[in-house]
């Protein structure tokens, strides 16, 4: 018994050292500590009233001096005070007539809570949403950096105790408009605006936020706006001529089996993406049910076909047009429905929109409890649940004796292998497949190569990938990886 007891509290020991050696474990997120003698935002805004008397007011009227004084990181896309009456000059108003609301939304509009340098900035938008939420898109006219297509950085990179600023030559005007509404004004769309309005997918592109839970979120969405100079050079030129391109029933163009809705709906994806999100891989439309194709090599290609060499593309100088809701892209071909053949999908474990809403998520480690209530596509048994967060990776995490099953998003049908990037924690599981025994994965095994199993699918749809570990450890589940067989 003695001999049992010590190798069982070996076994203990190696496990945990093994957790901290490799991981790191804490509860607490990570900290910018401000240790340098520079001064802070603050400060640096405060100390030069000939440059920027105008934003500081906007600081010490709304007491975000305090915020921009303290520990980051934050960076501060700063407008001199020339650029400040410009703005109030083109919007009639005054610092005197902006609600107090205005001006906080105002600095907030030019705030990111990280460390944003210019060597980090591309073609698309931040990594990050600024600090009301919106992302800030970015390009360059030769060698000059704009922001959101107005906002020249004319000085870069200033370092600060708590972050950095960039100096910009005009305000950043504060996005209202959804994705809709936002085409809606430009006449150069009216024939594509017009068939989301019939079809009635402008009433969910409209929507900016809904309740969720005790909070209010943000929809998001991406629109492959087809211009109207594109339907006129195939012949098309009224709303009508639109409609029976794509379908012989006009009068139920409402119901999502009708071919004109499909055609509106193909165009409009769930999430927001700018070109410096898209990678090469599918990405699903609203209701999931079909995808667009994305290539990235020469150029940004929708559904390429790789025998004849013909794609739809981006119209890069009309595209990443910031919405309040999402992103608009102008592109360069009508881009029918088709169903793209599948392709390498890696579904990361974190990635709902439940488990996202919460102010732990790609920041620190949260616990949980209830397996069966606390998320809508995530269930467990055992101890609990954890969102494990280090060195910008994440994963599901347990210990002890566990299942845990996640329900991917739909799918699209065809012939897969399973595999996954799941480190066990030097402990054997079985895996279930909408509720079949697939595989028995030993500690020995590769995570990412040993297959699970491989599956034939007739319908695009949702699948039910369930682990259960047969010995004792730890749970480290990062993603599943879908692989076609041809």
């Amino acid at each position: 018994m003695k001999n049992i007891f010590r190798h069982k509290i070996k076994e203990l020991i190696n496990i945990l050292f093994l957790v901290v050696t490799l991981f790191g474990c804490t509860q607490n997120p990570d900290l910018w500590d401000v240790t340098s003698n520079k001064q802070v935002i603050s400060d640096y805004v405060l100390s030069n009233p000939d440059q920027f008397s105008e934003f500081g007011k906007l600081l010490e009227s709304t007491g975000l001096n305090d915020q921009l004084s303290v520990r980051g990181p934050y960076t501060l896309f700063l407008p001199n005070n020339e650029a400040m009456i410009k703005f109030y000059t083109e919007n009639s108003t005054t610092y005197e007539q902006l609600a107090n609301k205005d001006k906080i939304k105002l600095v907030y509009n030019h705030l990111v809570a990280n460390e944003i340098k210019t060597g980090d900035i591309g073609l698309g938008a931040l990594r990050d949403t600024n600090s009301i939420g919106d992302y800030l898109v970015t390009e360059f006219q030769g060698s000059d950096i704009i922001i959101n297509k107005q906002s020249k950085i004319i000085k870069r990179d200033i370092p600060v105790a708590n972050g950095y600023i960039q100096l910009i030559d005009r305000v950043i005007d504060p996005v209202i408009l959804s994705v809709f509404d936002k085409l809606a004004a430009d006449p150069n769309y009216s024939l594509f605006t017009e068939g989301l309005n019939r079809t009635g997918l402008k009433d969910t592109l409209q929507k900016i936020n809904f309740p969720f839970g005790k909070k209010v979120t943000r929809t998001r969405f991406t629109i492959l706006a087809v211009p109207n100079a594109i339907y006129n050079n195939h012949g098309i030129r009224t709303i009508d001529d639109l409609i029976l391109q794509y379908t012989n029933s006009p009068d139920s163009i409402t119901f999502l089996e009708n071919g004109f809705y499909r055609y509106m709906e193909y165009h409009c994806l769930g999430g927001t993406y700018y070109l410096s999100d898209f990678t090469t891989r599918l990405y699903p439309i609203l209701s999931s049910d079909n995808n667009v194709s994305v290539t990235i090599d020469t150029d940004y290609k929708l559904n390429y076909d790789s025998e004849n060499l013909l794609y739809t593309g981006f119209d890069i100088a009309s595209s990443d047009i910031p919405a309040k809701n999402g992103a608009i892209h102008s592109i360069t071909d009508l881009l029918p429905v088709t169903q793209p053949d599948p392709s390498i999908l890696t579904f990361y474990c974190t990635d709902y929109f439940d488990l996202k809403q919460g102010d732990y998520y790609r920041k620190y480690y949260m616990k949980w409890y209830d397996g069966q209530n606390t998320f809508s596509k995530i269930k467990w048994k055992g101890d609990y649940l954890q969102y494990y967060y280090k060195n910008n990776d994440d994963c599901l995490n347990m210990n002890g004796f566990w299942w845990c099953e996640i329900t991917t998003p739909k799918i699209m049908k065809g012939h897969y292998n399973l595999t996954s990037n799941l480190w066990s924690g030097n402990v054997d599981y079985e895996v279930y497949v909408d509720g079949v025994y697939s595989a028995t994965i030993k500690k020995t095994d590769p995570n990412k190569t040993t297959s699970w199993g491989e599956f034939v699918w007739d319908k695009t749809e949702e699948h039910k990938i369930k682990v259960v570990n047969i010995t004792w450890g730890l749970l480290f589940w990062n993603s599943v990886i879908f692989t076609p067989i041809k």
